[in-house]
């Protein structure tokens, strides 16, 4: 897993590793790093064409010490400064080695034909909008065409959140200190940083747990069938879903499920959906049901639940909510729903555990807020929802962000914009449904099914070659692909 903490933490811990070591050390540590991975993208140090800006902060510093060292190395460097409170010794060590500082009436120019521009605006600490002249140098190198490399999060981009106002500074390469900050991870900020290089400036052992973790292949480990297993060791995972109205859900979810490593699918529903499901996957066990009290008496034994897709949200849609969540499995809520449980909350009260999939509409129901703050603000409602809700929560979109209550969260690292298409989440519902019923956590489940939903669509949408591209899927690519995603894990 890839591990990041909040700006607190991080600042807690630089003063205990400075309070060890010489003035500046932790700085010129910093510096280096940068400086190594500038030089690495350059290819050529000597006589490129290298523009530094330059805010008040740290960050400020670290970027003139990289500066100089660019400079040592025959590369041209210049330096925009914005802000009075300059970082001398660093400004200082600039000029020795060659650079220099124009004026920010030249700054345009210079970052139009720059080989590499490196962002040291603002630092960690930095949050709200950019304001000027901030504002207009971010937009002036985030549109230039040389490589452009921020100094430990792109100005403009909050380090704890991820929440960008206004312009920010978008990144070939963020180059980050000591430990990941969330917001390098989870959008809008995400779509800021390029790719993130880690620096180790020796904070490790002053960090305490992460705030906020991505998962590797390594760590997404679905139930594998043993030499024992037979259909109900794998798990029996039942699907309540689709009606008269909406059937596709149905077919979509089972389909997630069977491909999801289910030792059996028990599906539920009335006759429609029932008939379409028995007519694709007919390895699904199906029954049709009638609304009332015991709906779930002639399904079968089960061992988690998925229900919500494509179900309706009038009464008969509630009463079949309320029969599953009173009982002592794990249950997966999705789709419809979780629009009966917006109206609803009081059903959440139960032990077992309970697993909430929702995309930030459906949670700005659950929580009654906005969704355009829930999408600029992910992180924070997530972990929201989780400690009101008392349930694991997934909360879909650009960055998938999965929060349990006491538990870092975790981020999703895969995934394509092609996902955002109709039928994907009820995939994603039956798969996840699928690993719960296979003994996993509701918060594993999710971190697997989410990153093998993410793996699949990436495989569907990029065919056999990388180099290809991607093209536009459906949903039920993501079923077809979600073999060769398991196939890849370790």
């Amino acid at each position: 897993m890839r591990y990041a903490h909040e700006v607190a933490r991080v600042r807690a811990a630089e003063s205990a590793l400075m309070a060890r070591l010489p003035e500046g050390a932790l700085m010129q540590r910093a510096a280096a790093g940068l400086a190594r991975v500038c030089a690495g993208l350059l290819g050529r140090v000597y006589g490129a064409d290298v523009v530094v800006l330059v805010g008040s902060g740290d960050n400020g510093g670290d970027a003139l010490y990289a500066g100089a060292r660019l400079a040592r190395r025959g590369a041209r460097v210049r330096a925009v400064a914005v802000g009075s409170r300059l970082h001398q010794g660093g400004l200082a060590d600039l000029r020795a080695a060659g650079g220099r500082l124009i004026e920010l009436e030249d700054a345009d120019s210079a970052v139009g034909a720059a080989d590499l521009v490196i962002d040291g605006l603002t630092g960690i600490g930095g949050s709200g909008a950019l304001r000027e002249p901030h504002a207009s140098l971010a937009r002036a190198a985030s549109g230039s065409g040389g490589i452009v490399v921020a100094c430990d999060v792109p100005s403009g981009v909050d380090a704890s959140s991820g929440r960008v106002e206004g312009a920010a500074v978008r990144a070939d390469v963020t180059v980050t200190f000591g430990t990941l900050k969330p917001g390098l991870l989870i959008d809008p900020g995400a779509a800021h940083c390029g790719v993130v290089e880690l620096v180790d400036i020796g904070l490790g052992p002053y960090l305490d747990d992460p705030d906020v973790v991505s998962s590797a292949a390594e760590d997404v480990r679905p139930p594998v069938p043993g030499p024992e297993s037979d259909k109900y060791r794998r798990g029996v995972v039942g699907i309540l879903a689709g009606g008269e109205e909406f059937t596709g859900a149905a077919v979509l979810a089972v389909g997630g499920a069977v491909r999801g490593g289910a030792g059996m699918v028990r599906f539920a529903s009335v006759r429609h959906p029932v008939e379409l499901v028995r007519q694709r996957w007919p390895e699904a066990v199906t029954t049709v049901i009638e609304p009332g009290e015991k709906a779930l008496d002639g399904i079968g034994r089960v061992q988690a639940w998925v229900v919500g897709p494509g179900l309706g949200t009038g009464e008969d849609a509630e009463g079949l909510l309320r029969a599953v969540l009173s009982t002592e499995l794990p249950v997966l809520v999705d789709a419809d729903g979780l629009t009966v449980l917006a109206r609803r909350r009081d059903l959440l009260t139960r032990d077992a555990p309970t697993l909430l999939t929702p995309h930030a509409g459906e949670l700005a129901r659950l929580l009654d807020a906005d969704r355009a703050d829930i999408e600029a603000r992910r992180l924070e409602y997530v972990r929201r929802a989780a400690a009101e809700l008392d349930a694991t929560v997934l909360l879909k979109g650009s960055t998938t962000v999965i929060a349990e209550l006491d538990r870092p969260v975790r981020v999703n690292p895969t995934g394509t914009s092609w996902l955002a298409t109709a039928g994907t989440g009820d995939v994603l519902s039956g798969l996840t449904g699928a690993l719960l019923a296979g003994g996993m956590s509701a918060l594993d489940a999710a971190t697997a099914g989410a990153y093998l939903h993410g793996l699949a669509a990436r495989l569907a949408a990029g065919g056999p070659s990388a180099d290809e591209g991607e093209a536009p899927i459906g949903a039920f690519d993501v079923i077809t692909a979600l073999p060769a995603a398991f196939r890849t894990l370790p």
